[in-house]
């Protein structure tokens, strides 16, 4: 390709609203443009990335035993009605009606139709193991937008889905594409990791994130750094704390706080570190009639280290809190007879025996709680001891309360918390990490979740009637080059890996309006490259070289060439890596064998 023939169009500045490097860089290098809130067009050098994504992508798929086909992107809303997630997907799916008002979506997704197609298709149990993929456009109607590629509203994806007879040849399924996962990513050029993962509304019981490693990723992943162990911040377990509860050594105390509502206030005031308080977190589930009244609102206490995060996915799986929501203060006064700020888990009538002097002993009363509300421990407060929580009072917290001695030992104890660095390993090899990534790919194992739903079976060895088990696999088409702008990039522009680079290298001759040995060495150095199957694109622009050179840096080729007049009288020629902070003078007749071998490597 000849520069002048091709589509340049780069900016010295980045549009006000781009934020991340990602955003930027490709809005400034012309790769996309802005039509409206998260939907932007791919450009030509855009597009060109984008289609060597694909094209490894395919390969591999291909190697894999996947087979493509292509789904439409309007589907028919009686698909998504039959698994129920018509309705269960809320308003990041967009719904349509036709001209006879039928109900359509534009696809998030494609379980269901790919579901449809197997069940018409698949009789027998000799027609699986099957693999089917798509590359194809997918919308999904962020709330916020953002970030380019990495957050849009409409987005490539390759998903690919796989039927099978019976749990092991799922499982086996799934394994042949985690690999095939990992061959693709490895071929990108890219530092990754495989992360443990939660299946989140897609459904299933095995699941894998690839994550891109890069400081601005949206997503923290948990590793450790002595084993393979990996997960994303959902999934990652926090371990019980080893060895027993340490015994009460200070007494039970109501403590004057005034205005000291956060736990980190009152461990200030108290001067005490802030892992002996306890944060207590006031959730709520409704229970609904079949006209779908609420009926009956259970409250729930949460009960934390003061130093820790409560995971909204661990603790929305636990029995009972499917579908939680954070209760009003209007609840909570109910409840606990106090605002937010000062709760805890006694109750008034505990509270009275404290400002009457009066401790509290249950080996002769009964155990007092909060009536009316279920509390769940974490496993690291359920092990603690003299710890400090709310009063249920304004400005009054508690001290030195104890398990067992001040309070009954709590029913209900689980891992709630998100790990934080430093933590035990689950596979005990040492201590847990955090850095950052960005979701790239997702591999799931689904079980008969969606054949079931759709009646969706096959005939087995026995002659009876079987769900298939299935798998789903997904790759961000488009918001892969983001994710890798992301972790290769510096002041000047982008660094693409030679497997995503639009073009792989670039020849730059200098003036050769004026110096015909110049451009006849760039068109015959171009033409050896193209027959040697280089991707390469000549800049006969006849831009100055500081220009030239700047675009090319933006834009992120790897691989430089430029000629000039002066290196050509030595028999001479200039190259450059992206990532090297000079160039190298390279002999004439030796540079199409260099750029082979840089290739090669």
């Amino acid at each position: 390709m000849k520069a002048s023939q091709f589509f340049i169009s780069t900016l010295k500045e980045a549009p006000a609203d781009a934020e991340v490097v990602s955003h930027k860089l490709m809005m400034r290098a012309g790769m996309i443009k802005k039509l409206g809130a998260g939907i932007y067009s791919l450009m030509p050098m855009g597009l060109r990335v984008v289609r060597k994504v694909e094209a490894i992508v395919r390969e591999e798929m291909n190697r894999a035993g996947a087979v493509e086909l292509s789904m439409p992107v309007v589907q028919p809303a009686e698909l998504w009605q039959e698994t129920g997630r018509f309705e269960k997907m809320g308003p990041e799916m967009l719904r349509i009606q036709d001209r006879h008002g039928r109900d359509f979506v534009i696809q998030p997704t494609s379980e269901e139709v790919v579901t449809d197609i197997a069940r018409q298709e698949i009789k027998s149990y000799k027609q699986l193991p099957k693999n089917f993929y798509q590359i194809q456009t997918k919308f999904r109607d962020e709330r916020r937008p953002r970030f380019g590629l990495m957050r849009g509203r409409e987005f490539i994806m390759k998903d690919a889905y796989s039927f099978d007879r019976d749990q092991a040849s799922a499982k086996a399924s799934y394994q042949v594409m985690a690999q095939a996962y990992r061959k693709i990513f490895d071929r990108f050029g890219l530092t990754y990791r495989a992360v443990a993962a939660d299946s989140g509304a897609i459904g299933g019981d095995l699941s894998e994130e690839f994550q891109v490693i890069a400081a601005t990723g949206e997503d923290a992943i948990v590793y450790c750094p002595n084993s393979d162990y990996a997960a994303n911040m959902e999934k990652a377990e926090a371990l019980a704390p080893a060895g027993p509860r340490p015994a009460p050594r200070q007494t039970m105390t109501k403590t004057a706080t005034p205005g000291k509502s956060t736990c980190a206030d009152v461990a200030d005031l108290l001067t005490v570190p802030l892992q002996h308080t306890v944060k207590s977190l006031v959730l709520a589930t409704d229970s609904a009639n079949a006209a779908g009244e609420i009926i009956k609102t259970q409250i729930w206490l949460l009960l934390l280290r003061g130093d820790h995060d409560m995971n909204e996915v661990k603790v929305g799986k636990l029995p009972g809190l499917g579908g939680f929501r954070f209760a009003t203060v209007t609840e909570i006064e109910d409840h606990f007879g106090c605002q937010p700020g000062y709760l805890g888990p006694v109750s008034k009538s505990l509270v009275g025996l404290l400002d009457r002097g009066q401790p509290y002993d249950n080996t002769v009363s009964t155990p007092i709680y909060l009536p009316g509300v279920k509390i769940i421990v974490d496993r690291e407060v359920a092990v603690m001891s003299d710890w400090i929580c709310g009063a249920n009072e304004p400005d009054f917290h508690i001290t030195g309360v104890n398990w067992g001695r001040d309070l009954p030992e709590p029913d209900q104890v689980a891992d709630i918390r998100n790990i934080v660095a430093g933590d035990a390993s689950p596979d005990g090899q040492g201590e847990l990490a955090i850095e950052r990534g960005i979701e790239i790919g997702h591999v799931f194992y689904l079980g008969t979740k969606y054949s079931k739903d759709m009646n969706a079976t096959f005939l087995d060895v026995n002659g009876k009637p079987q769900f298939m088990e299935m798998g789903c696999y997904g790759i961000g088409i488009t918001r892969l080059p983001a994710a890798a702008i992301e972790q290769n990039h510096d002041e000047r522009g982008i660094i693409w890996p030679d497997a995503l680079a639009p073009f792989t290298v670039v020849l730059c001759p200098i003036t050769p309006d004026r110096f015909p040995d110049v451009k006849a060495a760039a068109d015959k150095l171009y033409g050896e490259l193209l027959a040697a199957g280089v991707d390469v694109i000549l800049d006969d622009r006849g831009e100055r070289p500081g220009a030239m050179f700047a675009d090319w840096e933006l834009i992120g080729v790897p691989h430089r060439v430029t000629i000039g007049d002066r290196g050509l009288k030595a028999g001479e020629v200039e190259y450059q890596h992206r990532r090297d902070a000079a160039a190298t003078a390279v002999a004439v007749t030796d540079i199409l064998s260099l750029i082979q071998s840089k290739l090669k490597a």
